[in-house]
C-alpha cells in the first residue's frame, strides 16, 4: 500500500494510543491476522505499550476466524491457510465457533457472534486508524459503533456505506490524512476522499474528521464496520 511519513506535530500523540502508557512497542493497524502473506509493504503502525499490543490478540484471532467461517458457512471450508492453522492449533476456539453455528429453517447458516469481542477489536482498529491518519488520540467512548455483514445491507445502505463522505475542511496540517487529501482532485471546494486498500479483498478503511470523526473499515470483504466520535 502507498504510505507516507507524517509531518504532524509529534506532541499530538503522547504515549500508548490505547492507554497512554509507555510506548515500548508498535502495533500494526490492521493486525496481520486479517491479512495474507506476503504482507503488503508499509503496513500502518502506531505507538503502543506491550500490554495493550498483546491484549487484543485473542479477540483479533476470534474475529478473523469468525469472519472466515461466516463467509464459507463451515470451519471445514475455510479458505485462508492462516485461519485453518489457527483453528487447528486452537481447539477451544474451534469448539466455540462450532457451538455458535446454527442452521435456519430456510437452510441459511448463522454464526452467533460474541459481540463484545467483535466490538473490542473494531474499536481498537478505529482508534489505531485515527491515530495513524489524523494524529488523533480517541481513548474516549465513541458515540456510535456498528458492524454488520456487507451482504446484510440493502442496496441503498450498501451504497451509502461504500461512498466516502466529502468534506470542506482540511485535516490537521502535516498528517497523513492531509497528505492524502492533497493528492486527491478537489472539485468546487469539496475535498475528495477514497478507501485506503491495505490488501485487496482482505482489508480497507478510510478516516474522516469534519465535525464528528468517522472511521469505516471492511474486513475480509465481508464485515462492514463504522465508528464515530461526536454527534
Amino acid at each position: 500500500m502507498r504510505q507516507s511519513h507524517t509531518f504532524a506535530d509529534e506532541r499530538l500523540l503522547v504515549g500508548c494510543i490505547y492507554c497512554c502508557g509507555a510506548t515500548d512497542t508498535r502495533d500494526h493497524v490492521p493486525s496481520r491476522v486479517f491479512l495474507d502473506e506476503p504482507y503488503p509493504e508499509n503496513l500502518p503502525v502506531i505507538p503502543a505499550c506491550a500490554s495493550c499490543n498483546g491484549s487484543f490478540s485473542l479477540d483479533e484471532e476470534y474475529v478473523a476466524c469468525l469472519i472466515e467461517c461466516a463467509k464459507t458457512g463451515s470451519m471445514d471450508a475455510v479458505r485462508r491457510p492462516k485461519i485453518r492453522r489457527i483453528l487447528r492449533d486452537s481447539p477451544a476456539l474451534a469448539a466455540r465457533l462450532s457451538q455458535a453455528r446454527s442452521v435456519g429453517e430456510d437452510g441459511t447458516i448463522y454464526f452467533a457472534a460474541e459481540t463484545s469481542r467483535v466490538r473490542n477489536v473494531i474499536l481498537k482498529l478505529a482508534r489505531g486508524h485515527a491515530a495513524h491518519e489524523l494524529s488523533e488520540q480517541k481513548r474516549n467512548k465513541p458515540s456510535h459503533v456498528m458492524f454488520v455483514s456487507l451482504y446484510a445491507l440493502d442496496p441503498g445502505a450498501r451504497e451509502h456505506f461504500e461512498t466516502p463522505p466529502q468534506c470542506t475542511v482540511w485535516p490537521e496540517m502535516g498528517t497523513r490524512g492531509m497528505q492524502r487529501m492533497v493528492v486527491a482532485v478537489p472539485t468546487q471546494g469539496i475535498i475528495g476522499l477514497d478507501w485506503i486498500e491495505v490488501q485487496q479483498d482482505q482489508y480497507r478503511y478510510f478516516v474522516i474528521a469534519e465535525g464528528p470523526m468517522m472511521v469505516r473499515m471492511v474486513i475480509g470483504e465481508y464485515l462492514a464496520c463504522e465508528v464515530i466520535w461526536g454527534t
